[in-house]
């Protein structure tokens, strides 16, 4: 007898498909099942095509000139009175006043710069970990900072920072330059793979358990970091206070070339993956039928997390939110296609930090405000409004 069936109503709102079938016939083969995915996929992301990719194309250009103007104002911002005009117009070879102009490029380009610099690679790796993040837990409330991440990074930090020159001189030694960056990066790799170990089973990532996870996690770091303050020298203990608060005043341009080999590759390796990622929100099964090394992508993710977010931690300390903000406001804007969130959030994030650092600064002049506050009191806000927002579209 012939019969008709609807199929994948919940999974694709208002298209119906309709599968006529005599007994058995309706079991496809791989194949078939696996066409079937490609034309599904291929619906969801090209739905709209022509507008969402011009929408996007009109977001990464929006956000290039948002990126020019938040240097151009992080570099006129200050205490000291600068003016990168006047460095401008000595660059093109206008007459200006020596003793100003050596003022300007003391203050321009060996200081402001490289705080810039750094502002903008820990901006833009922070909001690529937080939008790979939810890609890869496939939820807007994951970021690095939320689940432990940044904690399991902090703690090395910390570690290295108090015993440095003790206990683990010779490591620190060994690593020179790199010391803090490479432990940080193993601390944040560390706890990575301990949540996704602890909140995968049979291949499903279960959310409520990754956040219980870091909590925890966080919680254990923040114990052993309260040791090592403990511990700690009067010098040491200053550090750590406006290290764990965040702030980006000891940028220099050692600490620049330090960072941008690590973030520059986490972000590289993030947009390489924005196919496969496209290709898990249809889901880890789905995506195997498209041709997806799953597991292979997964570990990238979790190694690019942890080497951009160590990395950012080493050098700027606790700066919170910033990877759960950006990629949803990118989101709102042009959609989910990775191939175009990923870039978008590293510019907007790079924008992000560097325009917050220069509200850090002038707030209360002639002394900075740490970073890590005036992002927290716009990250924390906007978590209670997505947290509210999808209660409400849940009982909707």
């Amino acid at each position: 007898m012939l019969n008709r069936v609807d199929a994948d109503r919940g999974a694709f709102p208002g298209k119906v498909a309709t599968v006529f079938r005599f007994g058995n016939a309706t079991k496809k083969t791989p194949a078939q099942r696996a066409t079937s995915i490609r034309s599904r996929f291929a619906g969801l992301f090209r739905s709209e095509a022509g507008d969402r990719g011009t929408r996007a194309r009109l977001t990464l250009a929006g956000l290039v000139l948002l990126f020019i103007l938040a240097m151009g104002l992080s570099l006129a911002t200050g205490a000291a009175s600068a003016s990168p005009l006047r460095l401008l117009r000595a660059l093109l070879g206008f007459e200006v006043d020596p003793v100003l102009l050596a003022r300007d490029r003391l203050v321009l380009l060996d200081i402001r710069l490289p705080r810039l610099l750094l502002g903008a690679l820990v901006g833009a790796g922070l909001a690529v970990s937080g939008a790979l993040m939810q890609g890869l837990f496939r939820n807007p409330l994951a970021d690095p900072g939320l689940v432990g991440v940044s904690s399991g990074a902090g703690l090395a930090a910390v570690l290295v920072i108090v015993l440095g020159g003790t206990v683990l001189a010779p490591a620190t030694m060994a690593l020179g330059l790199y010391g803090l960056q490479v432990s940080a990066f193993l601390g944040g790799l560390a706890v990575t793979f301990l949540l996704y170990r602890i909140a995968t089973r049979s291949g499903v990532t279960d959310i409520a358990t990754m956040l219980l996870a870091g909590i925890a996690l966080a919680a254990i770091a923040g114990a052993i970091m309260g040791v090592m303050v403990f511990i700690a020298s009067d010098n040491q203990l200053r550090d750590l206070s406006f290290w764990n608060l965040g702030s980006l005043a000891g940028a220099t341009w050692q600490k620049v070339l330090a960072t941008l080999p690590f973030i520059a590759l986490a972000i590289f390796v993030g947009i390489r993956l924005a196919r496969p990622l496209n290709a898990l929100t249809l889901g880890e099964a789905a995506a195997r039928h498209m041709g997806v090394a799953v597991e292979r992508t997964k570990q990238l993710i979790i190694v690019s997390v942890a080497l951009s977010t160590g990395a950012s931690v080493a050098v700027s300390g606790g700066i919170g939110f910033v990877g759960i903000v950006v990629p949803h406001l990118v989101r709102l804007v042009i959609g989910p296609d990775h191939r175009y969130l990923l870039p978008a959030s590293a510019l907007l994030g790079a924008s992000f930090l560097i325009l917050a650092d220069s509200l850090a600064r002038i707030i209360v002049v002639p002394a900075e405000l740490p970073i890590g506050i005036v992002t927290a009191a716009i990250g924390g806000p906007f978590f209670l409004y997505i947290l509210l927002r999808r209660r409400s579209d849940v009982r909707a």
